[in-house]
C-alpha cells in the first residue's frame, strides 16, 4: 500500500505543479499515470509544440516546460506510479480513499486530485475512405518531432490552435507549408490568426479556405492530396498530411466512479476548491468543467493552487496555514535543503 497526503491521478503539467503547490504546504504527492513517463500530451504528443501562453515565457516547447516542472517539484520527492491506469476508488471509514491500479497497485490518501487532461484520447479522423492505408507513411495526426518534416512539402487541414501554431512553426522547417481549412474563419488564437494570415500575404506558406481535403494521393506513400474548394477539385503534391482536428477524449474507468460528468468532463465546484460532487475528490486542468472554463495550462496550474489550499484544510482542519510569498521564504523541500530567495528581492520586499 503507497500512502501520501494527496494522491494525483495524472501526470501531465497540472498534476506536477500540483506537487510544488501541496510541497509548500508540506503535503507529500504521489502521482498515477497510463502513461510511462511523466508530462501527459506534453511529452507523449508534442515535446516539439511551442507553448506561447505561460507566464514569463514568450515560448518554451511543450518538452521544456515538463523538463522546468520536474526540476521544479524535485525539493518534494513526490513517488510515481507510471505505466498504470487508476481502475477503481473506494472511500475507507477514516475518511481516505483508496485507489487501485489496472495492476493491482494500490494508493492510499485523504485527498484525491484527479489531473488527467483529456482522459485516454484519440485523434478526430477527416472522413476520408483511404486515409488509413496511408498512416504512418505520410498521415499523421499529432506532431512529435517536427525534424521529420525538414525540406518537405507539408499539407495541414484544421482551424483551430494546433493547426494554427504548426502552421506557423513548420513554416522555417518545411520547403513548403500549406493550410487548409474548411472556413474562412479560424477557432485559434486571434494572435496565431493574424501570425498566419503575415506568412500567407509574405508568401511563406499555402492558406486554401473554405476548403477540405477529400482524398489521398500515393503508391504507398503518401504523394498527393485532393482539395476540394467551392465546385474545384485541386492536386496538391505533398510528402505529408497532417489533419490536426483534436482528440477525442474518454475519461475511461474514472467514468465509473460515480462523480457528476457533463459532456465527458467531471464537474466541480469552482467558486471554491474545485471539489467534486464526492467531498475529498477534487478534478482540476482540461479533466473538469464548469461555468466559464477555459482548457489552458495557466487555468490549470490556478486550479492546483486554490485546491490544495483546500486539501490543506480537509486533512489538518485544527490547523490554520499563513501563506508566505516564496520570493521571502525560499523552498524547503522534505530532504532539507532550502532554495534561498536572492537577498535583494528579500530586501525589496520586506
Amino acid at each position: 500500500m503507497i500512502k501520501t497526503d494527496i494522491l494525483i491521478i495524472g501526470a501531465g503539467p497540472t498534476g506536477l505543479f500540483t506537487v510544488f503547490e501541496a510541497g509548500l504546504l508540506k503535503l507529500k504527492c504521489h502521482l498515477i499515470d497510463a502513461l510511462p513517463q511523466p508530462g501527459g500530451q506534453c511529452t507523449e504528443i508534442y515535446p516539439k509544440k511551442p507553448i506561447y501562453d505561460i507566464p514569463a515565457f514568450p515560448e518554451i516547447l511543450a518538452g521544456d516546460l515538463v523538463d522546468n516542472l520536474m526540476e521544479q517539484i524535485k525539493p518534494f520527492q513526490p513517488g510515481f506510479t507510471l505505466g498504470e491506469r487508476a481502475e477503481t476508488i473506494e472511500k475507507q471509514e477514516d475518511g481516505s480513499f483508496i485507489v487501485t491500479t489496472n495492476k493491482g497497485t494500490k494508493h492510499q490518501a485523504p485527498v484525491v486530485a484527479i489531473a488527467g487532461g483529456l482522459g485516454s484520447f484519440e485523434p478526430r479522423k477527416p472522413p476520408i475512405l483511404n486515409i488509413d492505408e496511408y498512416e504512418e507513411k505520410g498521415v499523421a495526426y499529432m506532431i512529435r518531432d517536427p525534424e521529420v518534416y525538414r525540406d518537405k512539402k507539408v499539407v495541414i487541414a484544421g482551424g483551430g490552435d494546433s493547426a494554427l501554431d504548426w502552421s506557423i512553426f513548420l513554416a522555417n522547417v518545411a520547403s513548403s507549408v500549406t493550410l487548409v481549412h474548411r472556413r474562412n474563419e479560424f477557432r485559434g488564437a486571434l494572435d496565431s490568426v493574424e501570425k498566419v494570415q503575415a506568412l500567407k500575404d509574405a508568401g511563406v506558406i499555402e492558406l486554401v479556405t473554405p476548403a477540405e481535403v477529400k482524398d489521398i494521393k500515393g503508391d504507398g506513400r503518401v504523394t498527393a492530396v485532393i482539395i476540394k474548394k467551392e465546385d474545384e477539385e485541386i492536386e496538391l503534391s505533398c510528402d505529408h498530411f497532417i489533419p490536426l482536428f483534436g482528440l477525442a477524449p474518454k475519461l475511461g474507468p474514472i467514468a465509473d466512479w460515480g462523480l457528476e460528468i457533463e459532456k465527458n468532463a467531471i464537474k466541480v465546484d469552482n467558486t471554491l476548491d474545485y471539489q467534486t460532487n464526492i467531498p475529498g475528490v477534487y478534478a482540476i486542468g482540461d479533466v473538469n468543467t464548469y461555468p466559464g472554463k477555459l482548457k489552458l495550462i495557466l487555468c490549470g496550474f490556478h486550479e492546483a493552487t486554490l485546491m490544495c489550499q483546500s486539501a490543506y484544510q480537509r486533512i489538518f482542519p485544527d490547523k490554520r496555514y499563513v501563506m508566505k510569498y516564496t520570493t521571502v521564504g525560499g523552498v524547503q523541500g522534505f530532504d532539507g535543503t532550502k532554495k534561498e530567495a536572492p537577498k535583494a528581492v528579500v530586501k525589496s520586499i520586506n
